[in-house]
């Protein structure tokens, strides 16, 4: 196991400061640039880096940096990965659907952000429940609850900006069911790999990404 010396509390919680300082200026601004038609393909462009930085700011707050933490992080962005990939050229999981070209780079026609994104959703809704419920099932299907949900208002907003389309500009309901099951099965890998699941920043970071979409539900006319 891989221990990482920690900061004196004084110098965490300027670092916790200022990166809850940086989550939000990176989805206010992100969510008044795409709410402006005329800046609208630039920060749809952005997208990607959103993510990333995103995924760097969970890490660098991180605490439980074992051995396993890599093999879950692995898992969780191949299986959500897999299954978008099993959705796509198929159909099953999630229902008829396109990827467009918002997300950047794809991979045999899944953008490789997508795993990234799936990673970054299982961590944060698991996090919410990692201290307050001690039932690992129980976790789990709260966390997918969570995260289905979030899909809910983050659809709508998804297909305005060309990040995916639906056939027949519908969102079946096998969608929501399809992102409860594998949500499902990633958390339950969440809490059954042993890492510390504490992470200083992932409430606040979840909190501005639902805010971030919610708003867009309304600034987009959708």
């Amino acid at each position: 196991m891989h221990k990482v010396a920690q900061a004196p509390p004084e110098a965490q919680d300027k670092r916790l400061l200022i990166a809850k300082i940086i989550v939000v200026a990176l989805y206010l601004v992100g969510a008044i640039g795409l709410s402006i038609p005329e800046y609208r393909v630039f920060f749809q462009d952005l997208t990607p880096a959103q993510l990333l930085v995103t995924l760097g700011l969970i890490l660098f707050f991180h605490r439980g940096w074992t051995d396993l933490f890599p093999i879950f992080g692995a898992l969780a962005f191949w299986i959500g990965f897999g299954s978008e990939l099993i959705g796509i050229h198929t159909g099953y999981l999630y229902g008829d659907y396109v990827y467009g070209p918002t997300l950047g780079p794809k991979l045999w026609e899944v953008p490789l952000v997508i795993g990234v994104n799936w990673f970054i959703l299982v961590y944060l809704t698991g996090s919410v429940f990692s201290r307050s419920i001690t039932n690992d099932y129980y976790a789990a299907f709260m966390g997918a609850a969570a995260m289905t949900a979030f899909d809910y208002v983050m659809e709508p907003v998804a297909t305005a900006l060309d990040m995916w389309y639906w056939k027949f500009d519908i969102i079946p309901f096998e969608n929501y069911l399809g992102w409860f099951g594998v949500s499902f099965l990633i958390h339950l890998l969440y809490r059954k790999i042993i890492f510390e699941k504490f992470n200083p920043l992932a409430t606040f970071l979840l909190i501005s990404m639902i805010l971030f979409f919610a708003v867009l539900n309304f600034t987009l006319d959708i």
